[in-house]
């Protein structure tokens, strides 16, 4: 069964508002895994604009689920924060700084050498690494030399055109997780999933470990509620 993990990036945005600690960023996310997510995500970045450092040390004590740290590793800080916290999955984006939202993946042919160094450490540290990617054949075999566990299908693409034609939507998806797959990857997926288009996604996408959901899944949870919206979610993957 596919993984839900619950990116808690909005929940820090709205407390940090306001200063303060309402609403309480550790509560939100024993709340979620009480839920039933099985696993808690955040992507902290170096203006701390949503979580802060200090958020993810405090997060390691607290998560009971699996803990999965996004972020760009060409950022010494994180590199820094993700061996000292030590998470079951690190994953590795290629934002710029300053940037709002992640909006592509790696180029793992030409980025090659860069990510086996990137990579190489967190492996030795015993953390399970995933790279973010695109639903191009060539950039998910490139990145089975990497190193890497996992890859993480970005999925906007996906998302923009599944209200038109959902089929031909998942068409590049399908082929990349098998392909992968066949590599010996492990598959997660994330960016605008959402309770339209998650279970047709997952119907399709074989194999599929995780998929990681903040966005979608807050805004939802506020005309539903977040005990409500996870399960909502979960039954998505079953």
């Amino acid at each position: 069964m596919t993984r839900l993990s619950v990116n808690i990036n909005k929940i820090a945005t709205l407390r940090n508002s306001r200063g303060g600690n309402n609403p309480d960023l550790i509560q939100v996310a024993l709340d979620c895994e009480r839920f039933g997510a099985q696993g808690i995500t955040v992507h902290p970045r170096p203006d701390e604009r949503h979580i802060r450092y200090a958020d993810v040390y405090a997060l390691k004590k607290a998560v009971k689920t699996e803990f999965n740290i996004e972020g760009n590793p060409l950022e010494a800080s994180f590199v820094e924060l993700v061996l000292a916290v030590k998470p079951e999955q690190v994953t590795l984006v290629p934002d710029a700084l300053g940037q709002i939202t992640s909006n592509h993946g790696w180029d793992t042919i030409q980025h090659q050498e860069l990510l086996k160094r990137l990579i190489a450490p967190f492996k030795e540290a015993g953390i399970r690494t995933s790279i973010f990617v695109d639903p191009v054949l060539e950039m998910v075999e490139a990145a089975a030399t990497t190193g890497t566990d996992r890859i993480e299908l970005y999925t906007e693409p996906y998302a923009n055109d599944f209200p038109t034609n959902p089929t031909q939507a998942v068409a590049a998806y399908r082929k990349a997780a098998f392909r992968a797959h066949q590599l010996g990857l492990g598959i997660n997926a994330g960016h605008d999933l959402s309770l339209e288009n998650l279970a047709f996604f997952q119907a399709n996408v074989n194999p599929l470990d995780e998929v990681s959901i903040g966005h979608a899944l807050i805004c939802d949870a506020l005309y539903y509620g977040l005990e409500n919206t996870i399960q909502l979610y979960r039954r998505q993957l079953k």
